[in-house]
């Protein structure tokens, strides 16, 4: 199986359907790892998450069900209605990701290898100047705003230190006015401000605790998983201002490990 394992996420609907994965500029404080229970749902999304391309006959679907407990009439109901729901089309006798979650792989696959370039100290800012949005509107903004690591400073007003390598949808340029600069006070203070970094790593860390406790594939993969919705949250921000012994790095280090020991697991259960 080629890439089985690079967008394991057990996420639950919600996640799958809102397509953020972050809820606001300070994300991580809870001091819970936010490790969830495996479901059909679950086990069906991740699986193909993780596979290239992502789309799998329904008995590929069943053996990987079985490998976590999880009953074949249980993964069947699950694909009925995760059909019914948009989040799943089936085609050609495979069940394949509908676009919605495409988009969400990708996020994924770049919070664990985020790119980045040499920070200079500059900030890029996005200022709301579109008027009279409607609620949709101001909603797929703060999604996208979270997709792209920005933190709301005031009503209207994101920012984040320009190090970070990617472009912007059409939903950002469209209400936002574009602008760079930097803070005269200091940067790593007002890093602080705006994420909840010492809540982040205090969660990063219980998860690997987490992980090394975890017993068995299922165990694991549900701890994984939570890994892998913390790493979206991470906000990515140059070292400089980050606290001493940030744990991003070992995180997602761990979670290439777990990568590297599923894809060894599964290709049995997933060939077709």
């Amino acid at each position: 199986m080629e890439h089985t394992a690079s967008a394991w996420s057990a996420q639950s609907a919600r996640s799958a359907r809102s397509g953020s994965g972050a809820s606001g500029p300070r994300p991580g404080g809870t001091g819970r790892t936010g490790a969830r229970p495996l479901t059909a749902r679950s086990i069906v999304l991740s699986t193909l998450l993780g596979h290239h391309p992502p789309q799998l006959p329904a008995r590929a679907l069943v053996r990987v069900g079985a490998l976590f407990g999880t009953a074949e009439g249980t993964i069947r109901v699950a694909l009925t209605r995760m059909v019914a729901a948009g989040d799943l089309e089936q085609r050609d006798g495979a069940y394949r990701l509908t676009e919605r979650l495409l988009a969400r792989q990708a996020r994924q696959d770049d919070s664990r290898a985020p790119r980045t370039r040499r920070w200079h100290g500059g900030w890029e800012i996005a200022v709301v100047t579109s008027d009279r949005r409607p609620p949709a509107e101001r909603g797929a903004l703060r999604t996208a705003m979270a997709g792209l690591r920005l933190a709301e400073l005031r009503e209207g007003t994101w920012l984040r230190p320009d190090n970070l390598v990617r472009s912007h949808p059409a939903v950002v340029t469209e209400q936002c006015t574009l602008l760079g600069g930097a803070p005269r006070d200091d940067p790593a203070a007002l890093a602080a401000r705006l994420w909840d970094l010492d809540g982040w790593a205090r969660q990063a860390r219980e998860l690997l605790a987490a992980l090394e406790r975890a017993q068995g594939p299922a165990g694991r993969f549900t701890v994984a998983a939570a890994i892998l919705r913390h790493l979206v949250t991470d906000p990515v921000l140059p070292s400089r201002l980050l606290p001493a012994d940030w744990p991003g790095a070992e995180l997602r280090a761990r979670y290439d490990d777990f990568e590297r020991e599923l894809r060894a697991l599964l290709p049995r259960h997933t060939r077709t």
